[in-house]
């Protein structure tokens, strides 16, 4: 196992020490496998609750999700969460179970589990313990159901989304009657809350395989994301087009960093195009206003899933500009700059950038230089952050209260005049000198 930290091998010798058994399960164990190092530590324990906080007495022990056996210890600084070995029974609503039964059987409580890569614990005196072959498919790179996997999706259908997400972030594509059984039930997600969901296909989307899963498994997204079934298979009908639309999206999600707002801009930034396509008479596609009908779009997707407003916002912005050319063939491309950083902020700025490198790399091989045009831009854009160039009112020499003093009357002429004034410094015409600008200031009031 991969560095365990001190604490989960003190929290394993303590219940050890009162009699009872204890091992890490799941994840940690998966990824200390792999050779990764794990985001958290979980343990199963043949200690009922009751008898796991006395083995911690004196601890600080959060009550997390008592009736169904968990409880998540803060030892050190660090979480850890403990759960008494337990078997489920039905799932009426497909996602949780009816009631939970505590059991002394390890191996019960990892036949309940949803792929045979989480199903494994360990211990320092058993070493992994491995029941249902996780290693063997950790060693195929496979992603399998525990059991009958028609019967794991029923249970819970977030379980298919998380096939998915597993199959996206660690690269192993899911065994065939895994993926049969996922499609056959993908209509349950239905049942599953938007933000669970949400929370998925984040993870989902920043994994290192997303291009591939999106391909893969379209039409099971496409129960969450509707919006994704026109983008399958749409000729874009142009030289400059290698893939589809979904595929074209599916690379730009690849050659984003994998980073949330990114990911879902450049899953969702051409997802106006079935809905403006056109042909032309010669037979060239075109998707007038794209741009605009996808920001909608993005806007009503992320709200149906229950994204917080400033992710909203934020990726509807970068789907809007997606298209939009910051540095134009006639003007000042230093003017353009400036005005986008004031538009976005510099982090969404050098994300826009991003997201239409990455649309340029999705192009055909032939068509890509925009993606090159974007390093200049990029290049020009952090030599004038450099400079401590100016990009909003905020970054003038003056301000409104030194306005008010010169006589502009209180109210909207103060942020007009601001405005005149920042336009003419962006553009090269007066510099950002306090004196000048108060000269100048006196002259526009």
């Amino acid at each position: 196992m991969k560095a365990v930290p001190p604490q989960a091998l003190t929290a394993l010798a303590r219940l050890r020490d009162g009699g009872y058994e204890a091992f890490l399960v799941g994840g940690c164990v998966r990824d200390s496998l792999l050779g990764r190092v794990p985001e958290d530590w979980d343990l199963t324990t043949s200690a009922r609750p009751e008898q796991v906080q006395a083995v911690f007495s004196g601890q600080r022990l959060i009550e997390t999700g008592l009736k169904h056996g968990t409880q998540t210890l803060l030892l050190d600084g660090l979480p850890l969460e403990i759960t008494t070995y337990r078997t489920e029974s039905a799932y009426t609503d497909h996602r949780h179970p009816d009631a939970v039964t505590f059991t002394a059987s390890l191996r019960e409580d990892l036949a309940r589990r949803d792929f045979t890569v989480n199903a494994m614990a360990w211990s320092p005196e058993t070493g992994p313990v491995d029941p249902f072959g996780g290693r063997e498919d950790l060693q195929r790179g496979v992603i399998r159901c525990v059991g009958d996997p028609l019967r794991r999706f029923d249970e819970d259908a977030l379980r298919i989304l998380r096939a998915l997400r597993f199959s996206a972030q660690l690269g192993f594509p899911i065994a065939p009657e895994t993926a049969e059984a996922a499609n056959a039930l993908r209509g349950t997600l239905e049942l599953v809350s938007r933000e669970r969901i949400a929370a998925e296909l984040t993870k989902l989307l920043c994994g290192a395989d997303a291009r591939r899963v999106i391909m893969a498994h379209w039409e099971i997204l496409a129960v969450p994301l509707p919006e994704l079934g026109p983008m399958a298979g749409l000729d874009q009908r142009s030289r400059y087009h290698c893939y589809d639309v979904l595929e074209h999206c599916a690379a730009a999600v690849e050659a984003v960093p994998p980073e949330k707002l990114l990911r879902w801009a450049a899953l969702l930034h051409d997802v106006g195009k079935p809905r403006t396509a056109t042909v032309d008479a010669d037979g060239a596609g075109h998707f007038y206003g794209h741009a605009a009908v996808g920001a909608a779009m993005a806007e009503e997707i992320l709200t149906r899933l229950r994204f917080d407003r400033d992710t909203v916002r934020r990726v509807t912005a970068l789907v809007e500009l997606h298209d939009y050319p910051i540095a134009p063939p006639e003007g000042s491309a230093e003017r353009a700059i400036r005005r986008m950083i004031a538009k976005l902020g510099e982090e969404d700025f050098f994300r826009l950038l991003a997201l239409k490198r990455a649309d340029g790399l999705a192009h055909h091989p032939d068509y890509r230089e925009r993606a090159a045009a974007c390093d200049k831009i990029e290049a020009r854009a952090r030599a004038l952050l450099a400079q401590k160039a100016v990009f909003s009112r905020k970054d003038l020499a003056i301000n409104g209260a030194d306005l008010l003093t010169l006589g502009v009357p209180r109210g909207t002429a103060v942020g007009a005049l601001l405005e005149t004034l920042l336009d003419e410094v962006t553009s090269g015409q007066t510099p950002n000198d306090r004196a000048v600008l108060l000269d100048r200031a006196k002259m526009l009031r």
